[in-house]
């Protein structure tokens, strides 16, 4: 690469950095910030204070909005990889009629605006019983991470030597053994990368849960973080809700860090043949 593609690029990549990580350190700086100080225009905070992140730790709505945060996303996650597993494998073996619509139709209904669907399922929900749960918000979490796991794990198993399979089946495996003893082993990165991006999606996921809870039984943390009272009757609670954001963000920060590689190779399989 020439010095002027190569300045290029670092600009570039200066551009992007700023753009993604400015605004997580201007809501570091914010939950730093005493109620006092939290309009000073300054970036940085002058008198930093842990009293937000104390604030909310000893809150019941964000420590039981954290725990129904991990539980529906771990829920989803488990549930989602284990159903998409078995399907990408039989989207990419089997040989059926129509298979060829299946993913495309599965993949329409994973870029389908959730917003429209929240009218429908507020009503459904209430009577059948679900509104205000972790299933009322499971389900419709599977309907969209579905898609996505099985996109994932397609991409991956496309890749993967079926002669390995193939051998295994000559030495007596029945073809559940080959797929749970072999093949499954070998996806292990695109299954990693799978339940990696639903428990993100559902971890995430605003529209859902502000819609289909209506206290802090069910309802997660993107939700609960717009009830959050302040310290006083006109106050806006900036400096907590800033601090519940960092606090929440760092688990997605450091999945993404550890296991970056194994999304990288996840989300590029089957982009070259074998």
């Amino acid at each position: 690469m020439s010095r002027s593609g190569r300045l290029g690029w670092y600009a570039g990549t200066a551009v992007v950095l700023a753009v993604a990580v400015l605004p997580v350190l201007w809501i570091v700086s914010l939950s730093l910030k005493s109620p006092a100080t939290i309009t000073d225009k300054r970036p940085w905070p002058v008198d930093p204070t842990l009293e937000n992140y104390r604030s909310i730790a000893g809150s019941a709505l964000f420590t039981r909005a954290l725990l129904n945060s991990v539980g529906i996303g771990l829920t989803t996650t488990v549930l989602a990889v284990a159903l998409a597993t078995p399907a990408a494998y039989a989207l990419t073996r089997l040989r059926f009629r129509g298979e060829a619509l299946v993913l495309p139709l599965t993949l329409a209904v994973a870029v389908f605006p959730p917003v429209a669907l929240v009218g429908p399922l507020f009503d459904l929900w209430r009577a059948l019983g679900l509104y205000d749960t972790w299933a009322g918000l499971v389900i419709p979490y599977l309907s969209f991470a579905l898609p996505l796991a099985m996109w994932t794990l397609t991409a991956f198993f496309r890749g993967l030597p079926w002669e390995m399979e193939e051998a295994a089946q000559a030495d007596g495996a029945t073809p559940w053994q080959a797929f749970r003893r072999v093949l499954v082993p070998l996806a292990r990165p695109g299954v990693l990368t799978a339940a990696i991006l639903v428990f993100f999606f559902a971890w995430n996921d605003f529209v859902f849960a502000i819609s289909l809870t209506s206290s802090d039984r069910s309802r997660t943390v993107p939700a609960a973080l717009a009830f959050f009272p302040g310290d006083e009757r006109f106050a806006q609670p900036v400096g907590s809700i800033a601090a519940a954001a960092v606090v929440v963000t760092v688990p997605v920060l450091v999945a993404t860090l550890v296991f970056q590689r194994r999304l990288v190779a996840g989300l590029t399989a089957g982009v070259v043949k074998r």
